[in-house]
């Protein structure tokens, strides 16, 4: 529904009995948000090993599933400042945001030796932007119509990879069993979703008038924002540390490279580079309490 989100019912509590199940053997933790990042890390992975064992459906499954959700809210934490300066309530953000963890949480292969971090928040960035483009209509639109412009962009998407072409009026009218004028209906309600320039395009760019007076958004504020945030945490590692870590990301050389650089095995580097690593991440997703 546009312009809200449906906030989801709170997860029912497991009996003591069904939970010591699920857990099988796993120390219980009565409030997994109280762990510090590098804890909430370590039983995550440990989580969804005991995950992949257990039936989908089944309380036991969903009481794992819930308890790596509020292991993990401080990555929906740290996803929803990048928003912060929209519109939208930071609430409706964060709300989306779960879902978008939850999603992350059903999809993720802890065999395959992955990051979950480096994994959910991609998921977890795109349901928010996902929830901000189904949001904002330019003009009051029914929610009749603002559900069949998204119905009719994911049969287009769907049958755009069957037919390795876009489809037509009669074949997406056929595959949603509505009629075309349904169809044309849908796709003048996606007039309303984003106010369009009236200007004439009038330069090779393809840019109106407009655009080229307001400017593009700059994707390399993230990579500012990101850098910034950084400064203090690498400050804060030692000299060795420093150079290190230089070598690797600036100068791009191998782990054994490093290591006759600075003295050191290549197996040594590598655990100092993770190590490295591990309090970066550690102090970019430590946040304060949730929305």
């Amino acid at each position: 529904m546009a312009g809200q989100v449906r906030p989801a019912p709170p997860p029912q509590q497991p009996t003591l009995l069904v939970r010591r199940r699920a857990l099988g053997g796993i120390p219980d933790v009565p409030r997994p948000q109280d762990l510090s990042t590098e804890e909430a890390r370590a039983l995550s992975e440990t989580l969804f090993r005991r995950l992949a064992g257990l039936d989908e459906g089944t309380p036991e499954h969903a009481c794992v599933r819930n308890t790596l959700v509020e292991l993990n809210l401080s990555l929906v934490r740290f996803a929803a400042r990048r928003f912060r300066g929209r519109a939208e309530p930071a609430q409706d953000i964060f709300q989306v945001g779960t879902i978008g963890l939850i999603k992350a949480i059903n999809r993720f292969d802890v065999a395959r030796g992955v990051d979950f971090a480096s994994f959910a928040l991609p998921t977890i960035t795109g349901e928010m932007k996902r929830f901000f483009r189904d949001t904002s209509w330019a003009v009051q639109v029914p929610r009749r119509l603002q559900e069949l412009r998204l119905r009719l962009a994911a049969a287009r998407d769907v049958l755009g990879q069957e037919l390795g072409r876009p489809p037509t009026t009669a074949e997406l009218a056929a595959h949603l069993r509505i009629t075309e004028a349904e169809v044309a209906e849908g796709d003048q309600a996606s007039n309303a979703y984003t106010a369009r320039s009236l200007d004439i395009t009038d330069d090779d760019s393809g840019a109106t008038a407009v655009l080229r007076t307001l400017g593009r958004e700059d994707p390399s504020f993230d990579v500012i924002e990101c850098l910034d945030a950084l400064k203090p945490l690498i400050a804060a590692l030692t000299d060795r540390e420093r150079t290190i870590l230089s070598l690797r990301f600036v100068d791009e050389l191998t782990q054994a490279d490093i290591g006759e650089r600075v003295g050191l095995s290549q197996m040594h580097v590598s655990r100092v580079l993770t190590h490295i690593m591990d309090r970066l991440r550690t102090g970019l997703l430590d946040d304060g309490p949730a929305p």
